[in-house]
C-alpha cells in the first residue's frame, strides 16, 4: 500500500494481514516503485496524491515492475476524471476511501482470482504458433497474452497499430492457434477495395448480375466459411460498404450481388487499422455502430521504438532469412550495427527495419560482418547526431516532428511521412494544453475545444500524463 496517511495504511495493513494477506506500506512514491521492483508483489493499493508526485503519473511505472502487479487507486478525494484516467491508463479499480474497508476484500479477492487466470493465459503464451513474430519484450509478450486469451473463441478481434507493426503476423497468429485454423484465413485489403466492386467481391455475385459478370463468384465472406475473415485497414471502408458488411457481420448472412437468396457464412472476424476508429466515428467518417463490433476485444500493438530489446532478436532472424533467400553464406554483426539499429526511432516500425536490413546485406553482399558503415545513410546520420555531444540541431530534431528533408532515395511513403509529421505535431500540442491547463481536464477540454473521452484517449495514445508529462 502506498499512502502518506500513515494511521489508514496501519490500519488497512492490518485489516489485510487478518483476511491472510501479506502487506507492506510505503508512505512515498518513490519508496513504494523501489518495494514494487524488489518485491514478488501482486495488488498495489495507490494513493493519488502524495507528498512526492501524483500517484495516477506513476500508475504506469508501477504496472511495468517486478511482477507487474494490478493497480487498485484508493483517494481521500474522488474525481470523476482522474478515475477514468486511472481506468484508462490499467488501473483495476478505483476506490474512495470511505468505502475501502467495505470494498477491499472484495476487490482483492478479484483480482488475484484475475492474476491466476492471466498467469495460465501466460502459460498458454509459450505455447503459441507465433507465426514468425520475433522477440521476447514485456510490450510484445504482453500482446501474445492476449493473443492466447482471444485464440480461443470466436470474438471478434481489432488489431490496432502503426503502419509495419505487423498486423497480418499477429491476424494470421490468432487464426492458427484457433479451432479454424484447419480452414481458410482470407485477407481483405479495405484500401484497395473498388468502391464499384468492393460488394461484388466481398459478398460474390451471380453471372449477369452486371456488365463483365460472366460467371458466378462466391465471394470473399463465402471462401472464409468455418474460417477467419480478415479485414485490413478497415478504417478505409466507405460508409455504404459498412452499413453493408454490419448486417452481415451480426447475422452471418449476406446476399451476393444479383441473388434472389441469402447465404450464410460462419467467419470469424479480424480487422486492423493504424487510423483512429473513434476518433473517426465522432466525425462521422466511420460507423458508430460497426466499431462497436469491432471493439469486442482490441490488441494495440506495440511499434517498434517501444520494444527495442527485440532488435538483436529480429536481426537474427531476418538475416539468415535474407541471406538465404540471396543464397550467400550467414554474415555476422558488429556492436557498432546493432548499437546504430538502437538508437534509431524506427517510424516505419518492423517492415522499415526488414527493408533496412536487406539494404545492408546487399551493401555487404561479399563481407562476412555487417558493421555499421553498411547501414543507409539516414541511419548512419541519426545515429552518429545523437552520439555528438552538443549538437543543438540534432537535439532540436529528436524532440520535434520528423526531418522534413532527406535523401531522395530514403524518402518514406507519402502517407507515412505525414502520419509522422502528425504524430509529432499532435503530441507537441498537447504536452503544451496540459501545462497551461496545470493539470485541468475541465479547462483543457475548454482550450482545445475537445469532449473529455477524446482528450482522454489523446493522452492515453501518447503516454501523456494530465500534467504535461511523460
Amino acid at each position: 500500500m502506498v499512502d502518506d496517511d500513515i494511521a489508514f495504511t496501519e490500519m488497512l495493513c492490518d485489516q489485510l494481514e487478518r483476511l491472510g494477506y501479506e502487506a507492506r506500506r510505503a508512505n512515498y512514491l518513490a519508496d513504494g516503485l523501489r518495494m514494487a521492483e524488489h518485491q514478488d508483489i501482486g495488488v498495489v493499493l495507490l494513493d493519488v496524491q502524495m507528498p512526492d508526485g501524483n500517484g495516477l503519473d506513476f500508475l504506469p511505472k508501477f504496472k511495468n515492475a517486478g511482477a507487474s502487479p494490478e493497480i487498485i487507486i484508493i483517494t481521500g478525494k474522488g474525481d470523476a476524471d482522474g478515475a477514468e484516467l486511472a481506468i484508462r491508463s490499467g488501473a483495476w479499480g478505483y476506490i474512495e476511501k470511505p468505502d475501502v474497508v467495505r470494498e477491499i476484500k472484495l476487490n482483492i479477492s478479484r483480482v488475484l482470482a484475475y492474476r491466476q487466470e492471466k498467469e495460465k493465459a501466460r502459460t498458454k503464451a509459450i505455447f503459441l504458433k507465433k507465426n514468425n513474430i520475433i522477440g521476447n519484450s514485456p510490450a510484445l509478450e504482453s500482446c501474445l497474452n492476449q493473443i492466447a486469451s482471444y485464440a480461443i473463441s470466436d470474438i471478434n478481434v481489432l488489431l490496432k497499430g502503426e503502419t509495419g507493426v505487423g498486423k497480418e503476423l499477429f491476424a494470421r497468429a490468432i487464426h492458427e492457434n484457433s479451432t479454424r485454423s484447419r480452414n481458410n484465413f482470407v485477407i481483405v485489403d479495405c484500401a484497395s477495395l473498388p468502391e464499384t466492386l468492393a460488394e461484388s467481391i466481398l459478398f460474390g455475385h451471380e453471372k449477369g448480375a452486371f456488365t463483365g459478370a460472366e460467371k458466378n463468384y462466391p465471394g470473399l465472406l463465402s471462401q472464409a466459411d468455418n474460417g477467419t475473415l480478415f479485414l485490413d485497414e478497415v478504417g478505409e471502408l466507405n460508409l455504404d460498404m459498412q452499413k453493408k458488411f454490419l448486417r452481415a457481420l451480426q447475422e452471418h448472412r449476406y446476399r451476393p450481388v444479383g441473388a434472389k437468396a441469402e447465404e450464410a457464412s460462419n467467419f470469424r472476424l479480424i480487422a486492423a487499422t493504424n487510423r483512429d476508429l473513434t476518433r473517426m466515428a465522432e466525425t462521422g467518417h466511420f460507423r458508430e455502430d460497426l466499431l462497436f463490433r469491432l471493439e469486442t476485444a482490441a490488441i494495440v500493438l506495440p511499434p517498434l521504438r517501444n520494444r527495442l530489446g527485440d532488435i538483436d532478436a529480429l536481426v537474427v532472424h531476418y538475416f539468415k532469412e535474407i541471406t538465404g533467400r540471396y543464397g550467400i553464406d550467414p554474415k555476422g554483426f558488429s556492436p557498432d550495427f546493432l548499437l546504430a539499429l538502437r538508437s534509431y526511432s524506427w517510424p516505419g516500425n518492423v517492415r522499415e527495419l526488414i527493408n533496412t536490413l536487406e539494404v545492408t546485406i546487399n551493401n555487404a553482399f561479399h563481407e562476412p560482418i555487417v558493421y555499421a558503415r553498411h547501414l543507409p545513410e539516414t541511419i548512419r546520420v541519426h545515429s552518429v547526431r545523437k552520439t555528438v555531444a552538443g549538437d543543438k540541431s540534432a537535439k532540436k530534431a529528436e524532440s520535434g516532428p520528423p526531418a522534413l528533408l532527406e535523401a531522395v532515395d530514403s524518402l518514406p511513403p507519402y502517407r507515412e511521412f505525414r502520419d509522422n509529421i502528425l504524430h509529432a505535431a499532435e503530441q507537441d500540442y498537447l504536452l503544451k494544453l496540459m501545462k497551461q491547463a496545470r493539470g485541468s481536464i475541465k479547462l483543457a477540454c475548454e482550450i482545445a475545444g475537445l469532449g473529455r473521452t477524446r482528450l482522454h484517449n489523446l493522452m492515453k495514445k501518447h503516454n501523456i500524463s494530465r500534467f504535461g508529462t511523460f
